[in-house]
């Protein structure tokens, strides 16, 4: 039987958001995997004059291709691709959902403030530039134009509706250090979506980039015994 899983990365984001854990479900199976780069994203952002809707139909067009060729598909999506992938699993014969650091809520203010301060210590020590948040989110900070935030929001809108129309098995984690999107945001996809097998997963110490950060070892093995079970 074949197997096909769609990672969704996230909104400024590249498949490099989601790469450990697509790589790791390459080495334990032959499942087909594909991880699309959303219009205007990737490692140079260009997200002037692109529409929600661009991302929409990137990620529905893989999922489509997948579907056509796997008996079976699952769908993995990270921040704003969590919401992506809840918006098409309503949509189509999708089998598991796996959502990652889901922005059914965002910006943490309190994690915010945190992660400011490691900043300003590594200012203060001269260290700035090994600071690995610094690094990932000071271009985006530059480039990212406020017409793009602004369609993030319109995909939040147009995602949440979605999850009470979700009944197949879907798997939930969230970092407990995440400086983007509040802890609260796993509960409150938890509680909405209509499946009857669901799990929440908290992934300790774990920053939004919850692929990277964390204990992965733990997290992508849960992530792959749900999946393949």
């Amino acid at each position: 039987m074949m197997i096909g899983c769609l990672f969704i990365h996230g909104f400024t984001g590249s498949p490099y958001e989601v790469q450990p854990l697509a790589d790791y479900l390459q080495e334990q199976t032959d499942w087909k995997i594909a991880v699309p780069v959303l219009p205007g994203h990737g490692e140079t952002l260009s997200l002037k004059k692109i529409a929600c809707t661009e991302w929409l139909d990137c990620a529905e067009a893989a999922l489509i291709e997948l579907l056509e060729e796997c008996d079976h598909v699952y769908v993995v999506g990270f921040s704003m691709g969590g919401l992506i992938a809840a918006y098409l699993t309503a949509r189509y014969p999708v089998k598991k959902l796996v959502m990652l650091s889901a922005a059914a809520k965002y910006l943490n203010p309190a994690q915010v403030k945190e992660d400011v301060k490691d900043m300003m210590k590594d200012l203060r020590e001269k260290k700035l530039h090994e600071n690995e948040l610094f690094l990932r989110y000071r271009e985006k900070l530059l480039v990212t134009p406020p017409s793009a935030a602004r369609q993030f929001q319109k995909v939040v809108g147009l995602a949440r509706p979605s999850l009470k129309k979700i009944n197949i098995p879907v798997f939930i984690a969230q970092g407990t250090a995440d400086g983007i999107v509040p802890v609260k945001s796993a509960p409150y996809i938890y509680r909405r979506l209509s499946s009857a097998e669901r799990h929440l997963y908290y992934s300790q110490d774990a920053k939004h980039l919850i692929c990277h950060t964390g204990n992965t070892e733990e997290l992508f093995k849960k992530v792959f015994t749900f999946l393949s079970g």
